[in-house]
């Protein structure tokens, strides 16, 4: 009889070669941009500015060069597209997700978005970015062409990273490759709540646990602090990866991520970067609209974890977290929508920012939340999330609103690469409907 661990390495040995396979797509990185392009005859939806019609969009070298009204200017060398009847939006932005550090959650080589250890700042999660991830072409499909990836797991997780969604290796996909610290918050309070499929903890104990992790965080951060300190004053300090990956933060040159959902844990996340002048982001926020005079104070953004979910509280509104985006705007506090839908349904991110349209948020509010608010919050607002001279020429030629979930993104352009639109949900989708042509069940 085979025992337990034979059969776990009898299993781990054939399930390898499956989970590697999981993991390659077919789709081939596109080559630098070799001549100007003029997309013509289109809306142009700047996002930041007026909404063009008959408008234009030049590029090159990855770099828009001008956007304007009617008939472009003669450019040497220009591809042309006639771009008639269609709609030219910036490429849309993810924020929160963990695209191309997992394949499949049931399968652990392919989740790569967890390091070992509790306090682990200096993780960078752009270096465990699968390129070959057939996820990433199908959230392309659906005009997503930059995302913030954020490791998980842990008090301190890592570093978030923002990336370009193509290219063979990480380093070319690469765009910020340290964004910020992401630590997640402990709970402030107790969870006193009596549920029968777990061993509750009594109240004494977790308040002990609480308040030791709130010090870790401190003492983290205290300890960085010293040990810059003492490299200042003897370059032969032996050098510590865990510090020096706090060094941009204790100097207010890098925005630090903070995971907290509950209104405790975002009020004592602000009131720490308060007193430690730290530029903050709150990620998740599901009660950010309780706590919204205190972010707007401190002009703390927050990163809305996603639309579609259930309320936190049972005495909650069903539509709570559909209409926090809408909440959060007439409260005046900065924000972007993540989609909240894990890896494998990152393409749902602009019908999390539709629902909040449905919802009350104004439509150009929804849009600016996946394009120009997300890049000004991961620290990439010079350069992506609006049609701009001198900005990025990443951006999606659709046959209408992102929001709609009728519209098709037919082109894309990643800093001016045209990228192949193709996935493995297109070709099954093909696969399928050529067997039923066969079958004679759809016409020729």
């Amino acid at each position: 009889m085979m025992t337990t661990r034979g059969f776990a390495v009898l299993f781990a040995c054939t399930a390898l070669p499956g989970a590697a396979a999981l993991g390659q797509s077919r789709q081939i990185p596109a080559p630098p941009q070799s001549r100007p392009v003029i997309l013509m005859s289109a809306t142009v939806h700047t996002v930041t500015g007026p909404t063009i019609e008959d408008g234009y969009v030049i590029f090159d070298d990855g770099i828009i060069l001008d956007v304007g009204r009617g008939t472009p200017p003669a450019v040497p060398r220009a591809e042309t597209v006639n771009a008639e009847g269609l709609h030219v939006y910036p490429g849309l932005i993810s924020t929160d997700t963990t695209l191309g550090l997992v394949e499949t959650r049931s399968v652990a080589v392919t989740r790569d978005f967890s390091e070992l250890g509790d306090v682990t700042p200096e993780v960078r999660a752009a270096v465990a970015v699968n390129p070959d991830s057939d996820l990433i072409p199908v959230a392309r499909a659906n005009g997503i062409l930059t995302a913030m990836v954020f490791p998980r797991g842990g008090l301190v997780a890592g570093r978030g990273s923002v990336i370009r969604l193509d290219g063979w290796t990480w380093e070319q996909m690469t765009i910020v490759p340290s964004a910020g610290v992401v630590i997640s918050w402990p709970r402030t309070e107790p969870d006193l709540r009596d549920v029968r499929w777990r061993k509750s903890t009594p109240e004494k104990e977790q308040r002990t646990k609480i308040e030791e992790n709130l010090r870790r965080i401190d003492d983290l951060f205290d300890d960085a602090a010293d040990y810059i300190k003492a490299v200042g004053a003897d370059p032969a300090q032996k050098t510590d990866l865990r510090f020096e990956a706090l060094r941009e933060a204790l100097a207010g040159r890098e925005r630090i991520f903070v995971r907290a959902s509950s209104q405790g844990q975002i009020e004592s996340a602000v009131a720490w970067a308060a007193r430690r002048e730290f530029d903050i982001v709150i990620v998740g926020g599901r009660e950010a609209d309780r706590a919204a005079a205190l972010l707007r104070e401190h002009d703390v953004p927050v990163m809305i974890g996603g639309l579609h979910s259930l309320p936190g509280h049972r005495d909650d509104p069903y539509d709570g977290p559909f209409t926090l985006p809408a909440r959060l705007y007439e409260a005046g506090v900065r924000f972007a929508i993540a989609s909240g839908s894990g890896a494998a349904h990152e393409r749902n991110l602009n019908h999390n920012a539709a629902t909040a349209v449905a919802f009350g948020l104004p439509q150009d509010q929804a849009l600016k939340a996946i394009t120009a608010a997300a890049a000004e919050i991961i620290g990439i607002g010079s350069t992506h999330g609006a049609i701009e001279v001198g900005k990025a020429a990443t951006l999606i030629v659709t046959t209408g609103d992102p929001l709609q979930i009728t519209t098709d993104t037919l082109m894309a352009y990643i800093d001016g690469r045209r990228i192949d639109l193709g996935n493995r949900h297109k070709a099954l989708y093909e696969k399928y409907r050529e067997k039923y042509r066969q079958l004679g069940l759809l016409p020729e």
